[in-house]
């Protein structure tokens, strides 16, 4: 038996971090949603008690530094699972890109296995699964809209923004996240994006709204670190993008657009900045 799961990007439209807590972690505030850029995920069991990964990309561990391998490991030792299982991982999402292409992964192992194996574990336990792998993981096990609390593992479920396109451009950097919040001081920030304004924007359905309260507070740390980000964000806005933003630590910069018309002449514009450039619709 083969079972197939879907692993979409995500992209924040809204990012807060309101302090820094004693485990060391900071205590953040998003707003997360989906986009149709996905890794597909293609599982199969084997008989002896094993973990294998494959990929066709060449720039991904597939030991136990890869999340999906981590989620099969977690899962199985979990719940005793004494077979074995094979993953074939199709990479689409940019890795190190703030888009959680390997919480993603990870979530679609959880779900895929939990099928697989005929475990019939609830969301809500695959959440506190995902929530030992990586503080995107919980959220993407779900997917939908959701507002992120806590490390990122507290999900209070909202409605889906309004349909559009949305356009991702990664620069040929990779950014860490751990050096980004590292950097960042919450004692530094002038102001801090509206919640309660998206949550209204996205609620009314009023793209343009969704648009002007887009905020990330990491932007400064990155944006200072990589001019590249810069230039790459003023470009989009110049090249007529309705909303634009940096997603999660970066670098990866993604404008949201309401014109297909636009579309094309913002992709093609941008990709004289950097190669790896998506036009992709909001997943609703």
């Amino acid at each position: 038996m083969k079972v197939y799961e879907k692993a979409p990007a995500k992209i924040n439209l809204l990012l807060d971090v309101l302090h820094k807590r004693e485990d060391g972690y900071h205590e953040v505030e998003m707003i997360m949603t989906m986009v149709d850029l996905a890794d597909r995920l293609e599982m199969e069991e084997l008989p002896r008690d094993t973990i294998i990964i494959s990929s066709q990309a060449g720039y991904i561990p597939l030991d136990e530094k890869n999340l999906a391998f981590q989620a099969a490991k977690l899962i199985k030792n979990r719940y005793d699972v004494k077979q074995g299982v094979y993953i074939h991982l199709d990479k689409k999402i940019p890795v190190a890109a703030g888009l959680a292409g390997g919480s993603s992964d990870a979530a679609a192992t959880l779900r895929g296995l939990n099928r697989l194996w005929k475990l019939n574990i609830p969301d809500h336990e695959l959440q506190e699964l995902g929530a030992e792998l990586g503080s995107d993981v919980p959220f993407c096990v779900t997917g939908g809209t959701a507002i992120a609390r806590g490390r990122g593992e507290k999900l209070e479920m909202i409605p889906n923004p309004p349909q559009c396109w949305v356009i991702l451009a990664k620069p040929p950097i990779n950014v860490s996240t751990a050096d980004v919040y590292g950097r960042f001081r919450v004692d530094k920030l002038n102001s801090h994006p509206s919640m309660a304004d998206m949550i209204s924007a996205i609620e009314n359905q009023q793209f343009h709204d969704v648009c002007g309260q887009l905020g990330n507070v990491l932007e400064d740390v990155t944006l200072s670190l990589y001019p590249e980000v810069h230039q790459l964000k003023d470009a989009m806005m110049k090249l007529g993008a309705d909303g634009v933003l940096m997603s999660g630590s970066g670098p990866t910069v993604f404008g949201l657009v309401s014109k297909e018309s636009k579309v094309a002449r913002i992709y093609n514009g941008l990709r004289g900045f950097c190669k790896e450039v998506y036009a992709v619709r909001m997943l609703t």
